[in-house]
Formats: C-alpha cells, sequence, structure tokens
C-alpha cells in the first residue's frame, strides 16, 4: 500500500510521534496519518499497546481494536526504561513537527520526555497532551476512562429509553471525541507554527471532551435548570420521528415539518384523517399529544413490510432507512461503493479514512502495523543507526 504517493497528501512531510496508547490518543494521530503525516507509533517491545489484546484478532499480534486506531502508521518497538530506548525517542522528537502523549501526569517529564525538555531542542515542536481531568487541577492525577467520563461528563445521563437508566454510548464516544479534537488543534497549531516558526503545548481532557459533547441538550439542561427527559430513538420534539417497528423489522422514519406529515399521512399511510384531526395536525399538537399519536402510528406501520414502506416513503419524499445489523452496513452495497472498508491479509480490514479531497477519498496506505515491524527502517531511516548497532539494541532487548 505504501507505493501509492502520499506526496500530495496535505501533511505529507509532516512527521508524528505517537507515545500513546490504547484510543484518545492513537485516534488523534491516525487522523493526521490519515491526512499524510509519516506517524510512528513507540510501542513497549514485548506487549506492545494494551489494545493488541483487546477485540478478535485479526492478524498476529493485531486485534480489530488495535487495527481501528493505527493505519497509516509505522510501529517501532522500544523500551523506555532503558537509557538506550529512551535516548531513541528523545532522538526521534528531536526531528519530529508534533509529539502525542497519554502518560500519566507527570510521566513524561519523568522520562525527559516532557515539553519543556523536549522544547529545549526541538523548538517547532507541537506537543499534545491527552488525560483524563485538566493538568491544572484538583483531579489532574486521576486516571481517565471512557465509561467513568461518560457518567461524570452528563453525556451517560442523555443516553437511554424514557423511563429507563441512564446508557453508555455503543463505541467509546468521549475517548473518539477527544482524539478528534486533539487533531484539530494540531492541526490549527500546524498552521499557526508557519506563520510564528514556534510549536506550542496542547492539553486535551476527556472530561473537558465529553462535556462539550453534551452540546445542546447540556444546554437545555442549564436553562430548564432539571435534566431533559431521555427519549431513546424518538426525537424530543418532532413526531414522528424515530425507529418504528414494520411487519418484518425496524425502520426509521424522519417527518421533519408538517408538509412532510401530511404527504406521509395521505400517500404512505392512506390516513388522510390524521392530518385533519386536531390532536395531531401540526407538530407542537403531535408532541403535546405523543402518548396517544404514537400507538396509532406504531398499529398503521406494522401492517407494512420494511421494503415496501420504505419505497412509499421514499416515493413521499419522506426521510427513512433500514436500520442494518453492524456488519450488513460496513457490507451493504452502498458501503462498498463508496469504498469504506479495506481488505487486508488474513482477517484484517480497516475502515477508510471518511475524507476526500479533490473528489478523491484520501487512501489507506499502510495497514495497521505489526508490534515494531519498522523498527529496523525508522532507525535507519530517521536516525542513521548502522545495521550493527541496531542489531545490538535488538539482541539487549531494547528494541524488537
Amino acid at each position: 500500500m505504501e507505493s501509492e504517493s502520499s506526496s500530495d497528501l496535505p501533511l505529507a512531510g509532516i512527521r508524528v510521534l505517537d507515545l500513546s496508547r490504547v484510543l484518545a490518543g492513537p485516534w488523534c494521530a491516525q487522523v493526521l496519518g490519515d491526512l499524510g503525516a509519516d506517524v510512528i507509533k513507540v510501542e513497549h517491545p514485548e506487549r506492545g499497546d494494551d489494545t493488541r489484546d483487546w477485540g478478535v484478532a485479526t492478524t498476529p499480534g493485531n486485534t480489530s481494536y488495535f487495527d481501528s486506531v493505527n493505519r497509516n502508521k509505522r510501529s517501532i518497538g522500544v523500551d523506555l526504561a532503558t537509557p538506550e530506548g529512551l535516548a531513541i525517542v528523545k532522538a526521534l522528537a528531536r526531528e519530529s513537527d508534533v509529539l502525542v502523549q497519554n502518560f500519566k501526569t507527570g510521566g513524561a517529564e519523568k522520562l525527559g520526555l516532557g515539553y519543556a525538555a523536549l522544547a529545549a531542542e526541538n523548538s517547532g515542536l507541537i506537543y499534545c497532551s491527552i488525560a483524563g481531568y485538566s493538568s491544572d487541577g484538583s483531579e489532574a492525577t486521576r486516571p481517565g476512562y471512557d465509561l467513568v467520563v461518560q457518567g461524570e461528563s452528563g453525556v451517560m445521563a442523555l443516553n437511554g429509553e424514557a423511563g429507563g437508566p441512564p446508557l453508555k454510548f455503543g463505541v467509546a464516544a468521549v475517548d473518539l471525541f477527544t482524539g478528534q479534537y486533539a487533531a484539530q488543534a494540531v492541526l490549527a497549531a500546524l498552521f499557526q507554527r508557519e506563520r510564528t516558526g514556534r510549536g506550542r503545548t496542547i492539553d486535551l481532557a476527556l472530561f473537558d471532551c465529553g462535556v462539550a459533547l453534551t452540546s445542546y441538550y447540556g444546554l437545555e439542561a442549564l436553562a430548564r435548570g432539571i435534566d431533559p427527559p431521555r427519549y431513546g430513538n424518538a426525537h424530543p420534539s418532532i413526531v414522528p420521528y424515530g425507529v418504528f417497528e414494520a411487519g418484518d423489522g425496524p425502520v426509521v422514519i424522519t417527518v421533519g415539518n408538517n408538509a412532510q406529515y401530511r404527504r406521509f399521512c395521505e400517500l404512505v399511510l392512506e390516513r388522510p384523517d390524521l392530518c385533519v384531526d386536531p390532536r395531531f395536525s401540526t407538530n407542537l399538537d403531535r408532541s403535546k399529544n405523543r402518548a396517544a399519536f404514537i400507538p396509532i402510528l406504531e398499529a398503521e406501520l406494522a401492517q407494512w413490510e420494511r421494503a415496501a414502506l420504505i419505497a412509499r416513503l421514499r416515493g413521499a419524499g419522506i426521510p427513512c432507512g433500514e436500520v442494518m445489523g453492524l456488519r450488513e452496513a460496513l457490507t451493504c452495497p452502498r458501503a462498498q461503493e463508496a469504498g469504506l472498508v479495506v481488505e487486508g491479509s488474513g482477517n484484517a480490514h480497516v475502515i477508510a479514512p471518511p475524507y476526500r479531497l479533490d473528489g478523491r477519498r484520501l487512501p489507506v496506505r499502510r495497514m495497521p502495523p505489526g508490534l515494531g515491524d519498522s523498527s529496523q527502517e525508522i532507525l535507519a531511516e530517521r536516525l542513521e543507526v548502522s545495521a550493527e548497532a541496531r542489531d545490538a539494541l535488538v539482541a539487549k532487548g531494547v528494541v524488537r
């Protein structure tokens, strides 16, 4: 895959040193890699990133979880507990544009890998730190875990069925948003460096990003003085808008305005009486009388097979869609046409970057790396370490 040129990608020539592990930090570095940066992932030479042991095994030493956040990277296995290993990482940092780390608070400084030490030799370094909580706050030393922060930030409180308990998101949403925010900040810092010539520090906290993720629900809670109710798959203020059961499976129906509602009643349900019923004629009426309206709607929709219902909905210009299983969604013609899944060797797949530039999807230049599979290449290319010296480092267990 490396044969496909990356010289025309936006971050071609940018060097990223990824000292992070698990999800938020690796996601940030993956975004930069997708955009063309040369990303070197530093891992422990024996155990590697924690996520090499999470999920489903794909290729030897790799898993579905690891693969999801480490495409377009190279891996070097280095033991930071050895002086030689630490020297290698410091040398790589000296000639990097961006460094991403999520050590425990103070951990990077203890190793001599804090910003002050590295910027003294590389003033253009953009140094991105990701932690659970604000680095200057009273909880700076607390470890950050997505599930804990989903609970603490209020994200979990807005998710779940009406009257039911709070639920976490199906994916680690806070981690993923934190990684995306971090990548955005790095891009802004790179842009500014073009004007100033100097790098800077970036600090992202999972809790801060979790609070940001609450968006309009968070502001509603502040405005009302109470938590907004949970609506499950329904919309808090638009009716009908949600997931409904056809006779043979679930379908998403989103009736966004009263004109659509008239077409929905007349052309889809063949129930024009529901348009003129004063309880349901406007969206405000339907929202107020939701409890009366929804059972009527559910009974009507249950009479239709999903395919026929969707055809009628589309014919009437009503936004709708199937509720697919995850594997079904990733293998459907829509995903195949868009080129969203890239297949590697063995059982390895990756989801392609979502970005399109000049009408073309950014390529997967490298499948997720095996542990340390580019160690020799990186030492020779970046640090000009001789073959004899490389062999000695491997023999001592400093490098994999």
